[in-house]
């Protein structure tokens, strides 16, 4: 049997689409007609609420616009790793940076211990114009590991621009962005305070 007994009657919906012939229509629907269905979507349901099939005519897809979309998904997938590959690329460097920069100090975890992180002013900014204070959302915006966020962040809360730890949830953000506005002229990262 291609269908048993056991998953006919666990499964009391079924849906055929052109069969080749009158006894494939009975093993899938238990009666004839799906034999007589014209093909390109034309379908037959029946459900435990009705015992005479309803005709349906379902989306009909071509083997030509499936392999379109097989083909732009293997498409984008090879973008992402591409993607994946660059963002691997810029860790890597950043990395060999940091270890060449701590000379020969372990792992490069102190290097920006007196306070001069390059990233410290990026990180301020984000902060400010975001009015959100994470760890973990430093880390996805600046791409860094989590004990450098949180430095960053204790240097944030050293400077008065976000509040205490309070567990889990985020920092509040004491600065508010109203209070800064962008000067060109005034440094690179374009801060001012009013």
């Amino acid at each position: 049997e291609v269908i048993t007994g056991l998953i006919k009657a666990n499964i009391t919906s079924r849906v055929t689409f052109q069969v080749a012939s009158q006894v494939d229509s009975r093993t899938i629907l238990d009666m004839a007609g799906a034999e007589k269905l014209l093909g390109s979507g034309d379908l037959l349901f029946v459900s435990a609420d009705t015992s005479k099939p309803k005709r349906i005519q379902g989306a009909y897809v071509s083997e030509k616009e499936v392999e379109k979309v097989t083909t732009y998904i293997r498409n984008q997938k090879e973008i992402l790793k591409q993607e994946e590959g660059l963002t691997e690329n810029h860790l890597a460097e950043d990395l060999q940076q940091s270890l060449e920069s701590s000379e020969g100090g372990g792992m490069g975890l102190d290097e920006f211990a007196g306070g001069e992180d390059p990233l410290y002013e990026e990180a301020k900014k984000i902060v400010i114009e975001t009015q959100k204070a994470s760890a973990s959302f430093l880390q996805r915006k600046l791409r860094i590991g989590y004990a450098r966020a949180a430095r960053l962040l204790d240097m944030l809360e050293e400077e008065g621009i976000v509040g205490p730890a309070d567990g889990a949830k985020p920092r509040e953000v004491l600065l508010k962005k109203d209070n800064y506005e962008t000067i060109d002229e005034e440094n690179e990262e374009g801060w001012h305070k009013v």
